[in-house]
């Protein structure tokens, strides 16, 4: 027994630490100590080696290191009967929120551009937006857009929301449905996407989105970076239409060193931190699922294989 875990390239000291500390009983494994493989029965992983699981036949729970899962449905060689959870952690949520307020205010008060300033020792004043000025419009209100929407608007934004269904009452307007979606995006002079990836919102922030805007919106990506169709998002800023983003993911991750967003003037980038997962924070419910994963009982966070989130 114990918990596999596989994420190669990644320091999991902390992670193994946090772990221990919840329940030093239980064995963490990498799959170079695993001994005897009908052995194990949960993992906890990222970005694993493709069809790395068909190596333990009787696994039947894998947890994701944080809130994504893409790498967990994307991968064909996962049996069916093997079932998925997700971290879904107050303080994930909390984190994105501040770094979306973070990237906002920049935006709004023309930060970047005094950056580059500064490099050219350029002296230059230019009139900023106030939050009054603009709407921001958050594209996936789950557990962690829905958070970001309302401290948003909590903090002084007006605020609107896109999702795939109704789904729950909310203090901001939010629209839902591919019918709704041209509606949600004329409104938003600000989009920040927080979609899950999926094989349906695959390549969505393209050129029938981006012009659907308003002209000279800013764009926000703190989704996936296979949301953005890359060369659309380019023509986009270049014809003035959206007056630039920033960026927080990619495809691939890292971006490769020649790619042409390192220097557009309207592209800002950060490389995947606008939400780490905490070890100490998750642990409990990682070891959580584990035990009930061993006694055969409902799981927390479940994943849902048909909507991919």
């Amino acid at each position: 027994m114990g918990i596999l875990i596989i994420s190669p390239g990644r320091d999991l000291k902390r992670w193994t630490d946090a772990l221990q500390a919840e329940d030093p009983s239980v064995p963490l494994l990498f799959p170079d100590q695993v001994q005897n493989p009908d052995k194990i029965t949960f993992a906890l992983a990222w970005d694993h080696p493709s069809g790395i699981f068909r190596n333990y036949p009787n696994l039947r729970c894998i947890s994701s290191f944080g809130a994504g899962v893409d790498h967990l449905i994307n991968d064909a060689d996962i049996p069916p009967h093997i079932r998925f959870v997700r971290i879904i952690d107050p303080l994930l949520s909390n984190d994105m929120f501040e770094f979306t307020l973070a990237v906002v205010m920049k935006y709004l008060r023309k930060l970047s551009l005094y950056c580059r300033y500064q490099g050219k020792s350029t002296w230059k004043k230019h009139a900023y937006l106030r939050m009054a000025d603009v709407c921001i419009g958050v594209m996936g209100t789950g557990v962690i857009g829905n958070h970001v929407a309302t401290g948003l608007k909590k903090a002084g934004f007006r605020v609107c929301g896109w999702g795939r269904g109704p789904g729950r009452k909310t203090a901001y307007k939010r629209y839902h449905g591919r019918t709704q979606l041209r509606d949600f995006l004329s409104s938003s002079n600000i989009l920040v996407n927080l979609l899950p990836l999926t094989s349906k919102t695959l390549g969505i922030i393209n050129s029938n989105l981006l012009t659907s805007l308003p002209h000279g919106a800013y764009l926000v990506n703190l989704g996936r970076g296979a949301h953005v169709v890359e060369e659309d998002l380019i023509r986009a800023i270049d014809s003035g239409h959206v007056s630039g983003a920033h960026l927080d993911v990619f495809d691939p991750e890292p971006l490769p060193g020649h790619h042409p967003f390192w220097t557009h003037p309207g592209i800002d980038i950060s490389p995947h931190v606008a939400s780490l997962t905490d070890p100490g924070s998750v642990a409990p419910q990682v070891m959580e699922n584990y035990y009930r994963n061993m006694q055969n009982k409902p799981l927390m966070n479940m994943v849902s294989r048909e909507l991919e989130y």
